[in-house]
């Protein structure tokens, strides 16, 4: 089954209880009110689909890569949100609510998001123009695991090369932020 990386609509983001995002949505508009921050509110993804990818790698090579080139506050900002929302937040949000991984809702801004994807982007010289947009759901998984990255490795090497999961992951983050700044909508695991 595995653990999938989606943008949430509109919509979703706006019901409230287990069809949706909307106590999480009521929850951090009180929290931006509260810092004297307008209310969020989400753009429509293009149609006709939406971001959406599998976590299935390993994440072993990634998360040495964070520790070795992120503090341990950005790597937790990095790895241990709940939701990505693509407006700024000086500083993550905690929410007191439950949600499917966690007792508690971690939000974050995704141009932190993807500032902290890009210096990993970058360590890997990660080759970008390479690397697709998501074009629809699980885009990029594919261009990693049916054969497009390794063969882009063998005319492109780099130490992206060196570890397949690694770049995965790393495009993962900074294309899930990219996503959510231009289609300002929000981001999630589910």
């Amino acid at each position: 089954m595995g653990m999938y990386l989606v943008s949430v609509t509109p919509e979703d983001w706006s019901v409230p209880g287990e069809d949706g995002y909307g106590d999480v949505a009521s929850a951090l508009a009180e929290r931006l009110a509260w810092r004297g921050l307008p209310p969020y509110r989400p753009g429509r993804p293009p149609e006709p689909g939406r971001f959406a990818e599998k976590t299935s790698p390993p994440m072993d090579g990634f998360d040495a890569l964070c520790r070795a080139r992120l503090t341990p506050e950005e790597r937790h900002t990095l790895l241990g949100w709940s939701f990505l929302v693509p407006c700024t937040l000086e500083e993550p949000v905690l929410l007191p609510l439950e949600n499917t991984h966690d007792t508690e809702t971690l939000v974050v801004g995704a141009p932190c998001v993807l500032a902290l994807a890009e210096r990993l982007a970058a360590a890997l010289r990660l080759p970008l123009d390479l690397v697709p947009e998501p074009s629809g759901p699980h885009a990029l998984g594919a261009w990693f695991l049916d054969g497009d990255a390794e063969k882009a490795a063998a005319t492109r090497p780099g130490p992206w090369a060196d570890g397949l999961d690694t770049a995965f992951f790393t495009a993962l983050y900074l294309r899930a932020a990219q996503y959510a700044l231009r289609h300002r909508c929000p981001m999630t695991y589910s």
